[in-house]
């Protein structure tokens, strides 16, 4: 049910996500959603593949710190007012969102929303209560 996403903390400088992607798609490593978060200094690339399991391997190997979080995916309708309903859900169940990012799925109209929450188990549960679809890993490595 839930997600490996892959957390890499990147130099902020020129040529490092252009090293990192490089070495990634090089090793048939196919990144399905990403987001970045940056301070001066450093950066969190924050990344769903194919193979999280590999891609940690390989970056650990070429010296990048690299972390793997549990998160969990939804699908929601991609029309005004989608994530509002699932934020609601989560809020009444008082769960708290840490971070989030989303992306369309190239097939239908449902945007897929991956969710790092205070608790997975309780989050998973009320969205499924309220007709959230949890997404498996394989359904999101084929959006």
């Amino acid at each position: 049910m839930f997600i490996k996403q892959i957390s890499i903390f990147v130099e902020n400088k020129p040529g490092r996500l252009s090293a990192v992607t490089k070495l990634l798609g090089e090793n048939g490593i196919d990144i399905r959603a990403l987001s970045v978060a940056d301070t001066k200094d450093f950066g969190i690339l924050r990344l769903i593949v194919n193979n999280p399991d590999k891609a940690c391997e390989l970056l650990k190997n070429d010296s990048c710190t690299v972390s793997i979080t549990n998160v969990i995916a939804i699908g929601i309708t991609d029309k005004p007012g989608g994530l509002a309903s699932a934020m609601e859900c989560l809020y009444a169940a008082n769960i708290s969102v840490e971070y989030m990012y989303a992306f369309i799925s190239k097939s239908d109209s449902q945007a897929a929303v991956i969710l790092r929450v205070d608790n997975n188990d309780k989050a998973a549960e009320a969205l499924k209560e309220n007709g959230f679809k949890m997404l498996t890993s394989q359904e999101v490595y084929e959006l």
